[in-house]
């Protein structure tokens, strides 16, 4: 029976299926794959499973053979090579006098390709560039203009919780983020506390968004009039987690009470 296994190339990044052929292989073995940009060096993120034909859109590429040392020295040159492009790229673009913030080079495994990633606001005529670098080089050259999210994700970094940022530690695909996350889960609306390295709203308002979304459906509307122990009073305030909530009583002061001490009967 046939096997697929999936590949990662990146730390975090998007995982790719392969046919294994005949090689018996497991999580975190180093492997060469074929690639659309030629030979590749992944590692095995899930070990083989069943492959079925029937289910599968397209055809899979196959695992070319397990890595061997000759293949890390590999990647050690193409990481030499990577960081002088990098910087022979950063001279060129204040010389040219670009607006564009180069941040990364990558390298395809056979050396052929050098990859620029940057951010930039708008377009950018990197055409004289490009010469510059082929001249430089003797490879293919492609210039990638990328959001500054994945520029987050591709450099790292440790957010506001003393963690490596998740974009970079397992986030594999970014989805949308909404304020209205931030106030569904009573956070500050301060920029400055609900954003990421990028500027963007933090990924991690998505994660217990489901959760608080779900609470919030058990609770008494904000505004909402309710019958308490001390008297009757209007909803003011939500703690979600504590399954608590703030009532401001009709004879003036404000009482914290648990959901389920509220008399029945709210209007």
């Amino acid at each position: 029976m046939r096997k697929i296994v999936r590949i990662r190339f990146k730390p975090a990044g998007k995982l790719y299926d392969f046919d294994c052929g005949a090689f018996v292989l497991n999580k975190d073995d180093n492997v060469i794959v074929e690639t659309e940009q030629g030979l590749g060096l992944g590692v095995v993120a899930i070990s083989p499973l069943p492959y079925e034909e029937k289910l599968s859109n397209r055809p899979l590429k196959q695992v070319f053979r397990l890595a061997n040392e000759e293949d890390f020295k590999q990647r050690k040159k193409n990481l030499v090579t990577e960081k002088k492009a990098q910087s022979f790229c950063l001279d060129c673009i204040k010389q040219l006098g670009l607006k564009m913030n180069l941040f990364s080079v990558e390298s395809t495994f056979d050396a052929g390709k050098l990859t620029f990633f940057f951010t930039s606001e708008g377009r950018v005529d990197f055409r004289q560039l490009v010469k510059m670098l082929v001249k430089e080089f003797g490879v293919r050259i492609e210039m990638r203009q990328v959001g500054i999210r994945n520029q987050a994700k591709m450099c790292g970094g440790i957010g506001r919780c003393g963690r490596e940022i998740c974009c970079s530690a397992f986030i594999e695909k970014f989805g949308p983020v909404s304020i209205r996350m931030a106030k569904d889960q009573g956070l500050s609306l301060n920029p400055t506390k609900i954003s990421g390295m990028c500027g963007r709203l933090m990924c991690c308002l998505t994660f217990e968004h489901e959760t608080y979304q779900k609470l919030r459906g058990k609770f008494p509307k904000i505004g909402r009039l309710v019958n308490t122990s001390g008297g009757k009073g209007k909803v003011i305030r939500h703690n979600l987690i504590c399954n608590r909530l703030t009532v401001r009583l009709d004879s003036g002061p404000e009482i914290e009470a648990r959901l389920d001490e509220l008399i029945k009967g709210e209007e």
